[in-house]
C-alpha cells in the first residue's frame, strides 16, 4: 500500500464529512478507516504518516458498539508499530470513562461533581450508606462510558435510583458501569459551557442551554442551526440552544489547558458548569464535534483549523525524521 499523509478513524456516518471535504480540498493523500466494518492485519497496518482518531463512545447508540473496542485495539497497534496517532488510545480511554475523568480532575486540583460508580443496586446502597456526608440529591444516573445523553435519568432520592434500576433491564448495557452524579446547581438560563481545544489552546467556547434535554451533542447534524429535527440515534428532546461565549473566564480556559495537556488530548471538548464562583468540569470529550455556526462568528471554519493542525503535526514529524 502506498504511503498516505493521513488516516482518519471514524464510525459516525455524518460527523466527519466536513473534515473529509477539507482534507480533499487541500489535496492531501488520505483515507478513512470505517470502524463499523473494517478489519485489519496488525503486521500490515495501513501505511499512513499520521493517524487521527475520531472514534466516539456513543457508537453503541447507533448499533455499532463493537467499534469502540475495535478502535482501542487498532490505536494500540498503531502506537506499538511506531506510527504517530493523534487522540490515541490514552486519550480515548479517558473519554470512555467519566469516573477516570473525575479522578484526573482531582489530581489536577479541579472541581468535579460528586459521583459514585456502580454496577449493581446492592453495591450502590452499601457505598452510599458508608459515606460520611449524605449524597446530594437531586442527581443523575448516567453511563460511565457516556453516549450523547443515552441511558440518563434524573432521580430525587435513593428510592428513585432503585426504581430506575428495577424497570430498566437494559440500563447496564452495553457498558455495565453506571454513575450516580449530583445534579449541579447552575443557572439554567446561562446553561453549561463547552470549550473546544485544538493543540492545547482554546478554539472557541459556547454556552449550551439544555432546556431539560440530556443530548447536548454540538454537531449540527444532531442539533441543526435552523431548529429542524436532527439526525441522531438519541432523541434530542427539548430544543437545545447554542450561543457563542467569547467572554469565557480565563480561569476556566487555563483549567481547560491543564486538562487537555494532562489527558493527552490533541483535539477535545470540555464541558463545565459555573457553580459557587468556579467552573465544575463534568465531561471530557476526545472526539470533538465542532459547530461551524459558532466558529464562523469568529471568522473561521473549524474543520479548516483542524486540517491546519494536522498539517503542522505532519511537518513536525517529517522534520524530526530528517534530523
Amino acid at each position: 500500500m502506498r504511503e498516505i499523509d493521513f488516516l482518519v478513524l471514524y464510525e459516525h456516518p455524518e460527523w466527519q464529512k466536513p473534515l473529509f471535504a477539507a482534507l480533499e480540498a487541500r489535496g492531501h493523500s488520505w483515507a478513512a478507516f470505517d470502524l463499523k466494518k473494517a478489519a485489519f492485519d496488525p503486521a500490515a497496518l495501513p501505511n499512513a504518516r499520521l493517524v487521527f482518531n475520531q472514534a466516539s463512545p456513543s457508537a453503541y447508540v447507533r448499533g455499532n458498539g463493537r467499534a469502540i473496542p475495535h478502535a482501542m485495539t487498532l490505536l494500540r497497534s498503531f502506537e506499538a508499530a511506531g506510527i504517530p496517532v493523534l487522540n490515541g488510545h490514552g486519550a480515548f480511554a479517558l473519554e470512555l470513562s467519566k469516573a477516570a475523568q473525575l479522578a484526573l480532575l482531582r489530581r489536577l486540583g479541579l472541581r468535579g461533581p460528586r459521583t459514585v460508580a456502580f454496577h449493581a443496586a446492592d453495591g450502590l446502597e452499601e457505598t452510599l450508606a458508608r459515606q460520611e456526608t449524605p449524597f446530594p440529591f437531586p442527581a443523575l444516573i448516567k453511563p460511565d462510558m457516556g453516549g450523547s445523553g443515552a441511558r440518563m435519568h434524573r432521580v430525587e432520592n435513593v428510592d428513585d435510583v432503585l426504581a430506575v434500576i428495577a424497570r430498566e433491564p437494559t440500563l447496564f448495557e452495553p457498558d455495565p458501569v453506571m454513575l450516580l452524579q449530583e445534579l449541579l446547581p447552575y443557572d439554567p438560563e446561562h446553561g453549561i459551557v463547552r470549550m473546544e481545544f485544538l493543540d492545547g489552546e482554546l478554539l472557541y467556547a459556547m454556552r449550551v442551554v439544555s432546556n431539560g434535554a440530556f443530548n447536548l451533542c454540538p454537531s449540527e447534524v444532531c442539533h441543526p442551526v435552523d431548529g429542524a429535527e436532527g439526525v441522531c440515534a438519541v432523541p434530542a428532546g427539548p430544543k437545545v440552544a447554542f450561543h457563542d461565549y467569547p467572554e469565557v473566564p480565563e480561569e476556566a480556559v487555563e483549567a481547560g489547558r491543564r486538562i487537555v495537556r494532562a489527558g493527552g488530548l490533541d483535539v477535545g471538548g470540555l464541558e463545565y458548569a459555573w457553580v459557587d464562583g468556579e467552573p465544575v468540569f463534568y465531561d471530557i470529550n476526545a472526539n470533538s464535534n465542532l459547530r461551524p455556526a459558532i466558529a464562523e462568528l469568529h471568522g473561521f471554519d473549524p474543520f479548516e483549523r483542524v486540517v491546519d493542525f494536522l498539517e503542522t503535526r505532519l511537518r513536525r514529524r517529517e522534520a524530526r525524521a530528517a534530523e
